[in-house]
């Protein structure tokens, strides 16, 4: 398939190329134009000339009689053959222009595709950069070296633009993560406190209900507040990569998801290949954590199922989280990935009893975006038929080792 970028930058070529080659034509065909008005008034000149000079020759240079009109005949021939010299001369003249014209205007066409090329090199820097920001980091700029022109100026202006991104980006993480470790203290304490109240055997019936209860919320916000710090590293790129198996975190996660799910009623089916990556081995599992207990948690209250697949397709290394559950609109697929965002139409169907599966803060597949974006890959969710949803995570493969032997 081609890429629409480069068939665009094509089009921007060939119209340049084109509008080098029609400008050179368009001065070609009038200067070829003045000059065969020109070169015909001067044969025209040389052609009157000539003539004139013939109809003076004295009369007495012809002496046979009748001469007069066989003079007059041979002038009146003359005059013609002048005349077809002429034509002769500018209609070899103009085809000769016009080949000329042609060959040249070829040429000159080529010439101009690489003077486009050359002047839109730049450009594709400028895009190529705008490109591997928005795939990374906001850290890199473009840094375009050269004259002060318009294609300089609009660099410099996307750098400043990056730099004010970047800053904001950087202070808005920084915020998030220092407010999410100063929250965490605070709940610490009262989680502590609200164990200590009901391990106290004198506590009554309501006191305990009433401290479980606010046991519950309090887990709810440690886990809001877990999210935010894992959104916001996250969001900072991974800066040491290591060697990982999407198929052992899979298997991993679901060996410590299964009775969760046997109590919601839920039964998990694996097809775990081979799909090894670069990355954060703590990112990758929570992403699959977050996977999975969503699919727990709207899943059917009875005969549930939920499908874990991962593989290696190509260049791309590939997790696959198929879930039963309740229609899912496909206009409403898109905002599933927008934090503290649910969908009236996804109510939790399973329950699962335990706090891992419960109502969740709204970070769960905002954070598989975040996380799936810092390892340079892509989520799309689709609705499944019968309902529930199909979420497939596709990150780059981590290149192979070579082949030892076939070096030896």
């Amino acid at each position: 398939m081609t890429n629409p970028r480069r068939r665009w930058r094509s089009a921007i070529r060939v119209r340049l190329t084109l509008l080098y080659a029609g400008a050179f034509f368009l001065a070609g065909a009038v200067l070829v134009a003045v000059m065969y008005f020109v070169l015909r008034a001067a044969l025209d000149r040389q052609v009157t000339a000539r003539v004139g000079i013939a109809e003076h020759v004295p009369e007495s240079s012809t002496t046979a009689p009748g001469s007069t009109q066989a003079a007059h005949a041979a002038q009146e021939a003359l005059r013609a053959q002048f005349l077809q010299d002429r034509d002769d001369t500018l209609n070899t003249m103009l085809i000769a222009s016009l080949i000329g014209l042609g060959v040249v205007g070829v040429v000159a066409g080529g010439f101009g595709w690489l003077l486009a090329g050359r002047a839109l090199h730049p450009l594709q820097q400028v895009t190529a950069t705008a490109r591997r920001v928005a795939d990374r980091s906001l850290h890199e700029r473009i840094a375009l070296d050269g004259p002060y022109d318009e294609i300089k100026d609009l660099a410099d202006t996307f750098d400043a633009m990056l730099e004010r991104l970047d800053r904001s980006f950087d202070s808005q993480r920084r915020f998030v993560a220092n407010a999410s470790h100063e929250l965490r203290t605070p709940l610490t304490i009262n989680r502590a406190l609200i164990e200590v109240a009901l391990d106290n055997p004198q506590a009554d019936e309501s006191l305990r209900q009433l401290g479980a209860t606010l046991l519950a919320v309090n887990q709810r916000h440690e886990r809001l507040i877990d999210g935010l710090l894992t959104l916001a590293s996250s969001e900072q790129g991974i800066t040491v990569p290591t060697p990982v198996d999407l198929a052992d975190i899979a298997r991993h996660v679901t060996t410590e998801s299964r009775a969760a799910a046997h109590i919601a009623g839920v039964d998990i089916r694996t097809n775990l290949r081979p799909a090894p990556v670069m990355g954060d081995p703590v990112l990758l599992e929570r992403l699959t954590q977050n996977l999975l207990d969503n699919a727990i948690r709207y899943n059917l209250p009875e005969r549930g199922a939920i499908t874990l697949a991962t593989a290696t397709v190509g260049d791309n290394a590939h997790l696959i989280v198929e879930n039963t559950g309740p229609p899912v609109p496909p206009y409403e697929v898109p905002s599933l990935f927008e934090p503290f965002r649910r969908l009236p139409t996804t109510e939790r169907l399973a329950d699962s009893g335990t706090s891992s599966t419960s109502r969740g803060a709204g970070l769960g597949l905002s954070i598989v975006r975040s996380v799936t974006n810092a390892h340079g890959g892509d989520v799309h969710a689709s609705p499944r038929e019968g309902g529930g949803l199909i979420v497939q995570v596709r990150l780059p493969a981590a290149p192979k080792a070579p082949d030892r032997a076939a070096h030896e």
